[in-house]
């Protein structure tokens, strides 16, 4: 069935990790577990022409989350120390769509790929606290994804970038709190090979391949460009 509907209602909680009690610092012992009222409802799409040997698929969901005592890492005393907190009530709402296809071309040439979009609404519902009616911290209305692979024969080809929005590292959605966004591009190559009866792939990999400066969490700067070099064994 090419098109296809879902939808469904579910009341779920989840429970603080050991690390969230209880590790140096940053953990809480008086967490209390995270409840969840969640709505979805979404659609999916597929459809494929044999003759073109080419097929896709996209499939989107829309939900409300409805959240009490939501369990996030906040900075305590400065920015570098950490700790978990209950933030109160959280009404959250938001989209994703996926969409992915593969293409072939004289059994040779392979391509697929995939492409992800997530908005998403995060507000802080805790009546009497400053930050109320702000996002609630590193939750970006905007993020998404894409990745195209292509191979040839025992050669092959990946490319994948990542971005995230714009976000606020405290809940007061000040100026000062503000978090600029940031992408990634990565990229890498392959090659299989056959060494006594044992498959063997050899991979290059460029990642942060601009060198991009970013934060995913302010004062803790993620890599620049780096590379890797990897052999793998099927035995």
């Amino acid at each position: 069935m090419p098109l296809s509907f879902r939808s469904f209602y579910k009341r779920i909680f989840r429970m603080p990790t050991f690390n969230d009690l209880y590790y140096t610092i940053v953990g809480t012992t008086t967490l209390r577990p995270e409840y969840a009222n969640q709505y979805n409802i979404g659609a999916q799409y597929n459809k494929y022409f044999s003759q073109l040997k080419l097929g896709f698929n996209i499939q989107a969901d829309a939900y409300i989350n409805k959240v009490q005592d939501k369990i996030i890492a906040i900075p305590a005393n400065n920015l570098f120390r950490w700790s978990m907190i209950n933030l109160g009530a959280v009404a959250i709402k938001g989209l994703d769509i996926q969409t992915s296809y593969f293409f072939t071309v004289k059994k040779k040439l392979a391509l697929n790929g995939t492409l992800n979009y997530s908005y998403q609404e995060a507000i802080n519902k805790t009546t009497g606290q400053r930050s109320y009616g702000n996002l609630i911290p590193y939750a970006p209305r905007h993020s998404g994804s894409a990745t195209l692979q292509a191979s040839y024969q025992n050669w092959g080809i990946n490319y994948s970038f990542i971005y995230t929005g714009e976000r606020y590292m405290l809940p007061e959605n000040d100026p000062q709190n503000y978090l600029m966004p940031w992408y990634t591009h990565d990229l890498s190559f392959t090659k299989k090979l056959a060494f006594r009866k044992t498959a063997v792939v050899v991979a290059a990999e460029v990642n942060n391949l601009f060198n991009q400066y970013y934060d995913v969490v302010i004062n803790y700067p993620m890599p620049g460009r780096n590379y890797l070099v990897k052999l793998s064994f099927n035995l």
